[in-house]
């Protein structure tokens, strides 16, 4: 088996990764400002491109049927590293310029327009339903993955990978552009939900622990949620499950501006990168055979 019949045996899926980890492999030169960063994402980009060419010629030994579904899997992974790897881009310092404009926007919708008595009229119920909603967003690809594998469509989980690839990296390599903090962070008093549940102090707890520093625009969460709605309509013949996701991503992009995760224009951003990414998906698998249902 030759390099080049391992690498021809790469998945669409794969190359968006590899697109994906060589440009911020290529990134360093123009952000020399930032005191963290170094050689690390051209290491990190040899290092997916070794382990996808290592699952490639997996899949061609006695192993096949187990590393098959290894592949399913590691794009889970992988947009992990890719997430982490934007950390490498932490500012010395942040201006506050961004976000000054941003929160303007923020007040005006949550409370001179009145969204978060909206929200809260109801007591906790559209609270607790939001902050779910944003808490789950973190297991959406693999529980898609899931479906696809319940539904006996495993074969178009490559196809769902290119829409969620797409539409979930193209948002993280917007971050080094944009050094932004968020509003919880930043406003801490500025519109803030005046209900609080179990749901949101564990949502809260996981930011604190677990996220990544450097930006918030656009909106990742809010931008793979979409992706993963819009590779689901390509890939199910019945779309009544892709209806729910989209339903889930409106959900998700208002639960980021009501809990303070994201501003207005994070949102917006998040949700016209996945539009972009998804009809830049279709229209490329669309030109071949559609997947096999």
């Amino acid at each position: 088996m030759t390099l080049a019949n391992l690498v021809g045996s790469f998945r669409r899926s794969d190359w968006v990764l590899i697109g994906y980890f060589v440009y911020v492999a290529c990134l360093p030169p123009f952000f020399p400002d930032r005191p963290h960063l170094h050689f690390q994402p051209f290491l990190i980009a040899v290092g997916v491109f070794t382990l996808l060419l290592l699952l490639a010629y997996g899949e061609q030994t006695r192993w096949a049927t187990a590393v098959g579904m290894l592949r399913d899997w590691i794009p889970i992974l992988l947009t992990l590293v890719a997430f982490q790897e934007m950390e490498i881009f932490l500012p010395r310092r942040f201006d506050h310029q961004l976000e000054s404009a941003w929160i303007r926007q923020d007040i005006l919708l949550l409370g001179q327009w009145h969204l978060r008595a909206l929200i809260e009229s109801l007591g906790v119920v559209l609270p607790y339903y939001l902050e779910f909603c944003y808490l789950v967003v973190y297991g959406l690809g693999a529980c898609c993955v899931g479906v696809l594998y319940a539904t006996g469509n495993r074969r178009s989980i490559d196809a769902f990978f290119t829409f969620y690839l797409a539409g979930t990296l193209g948002a993280y390599a917007l971050f080094p552009f944009f050094p932004s903090e968020p509003p919880r962070l930043l406003y801490p008093t500025a519109v803030i939900p005046t209900i609080s549940t179990w749901v949101r102090i564990l949502n809260l707890w996981i930011l604190k622990k677990g996220t990544i520093h450097v930006g918030v625009f656009p909106s990742a969460h809010v931008s793979s949620a979409f992706a993963a709605a819009w590779g689901m309509f390509f890939v199910l013949p019945r779309r009544r499950i892709a209806w729910v996701l989209l339903v889930y991503a409106l959900s998700v992009s208002l639960s980021t501006i009501y809990g303070r995760y994201h501003y207005t224009a994070d949102v917006l951003a998040g949700i016209s990168i996945s539009v972009l990414a998804g009809a830049i998906c279709w229209w490329a698998l669309s030109r071949r055979s559609r997947p096999i249902r």
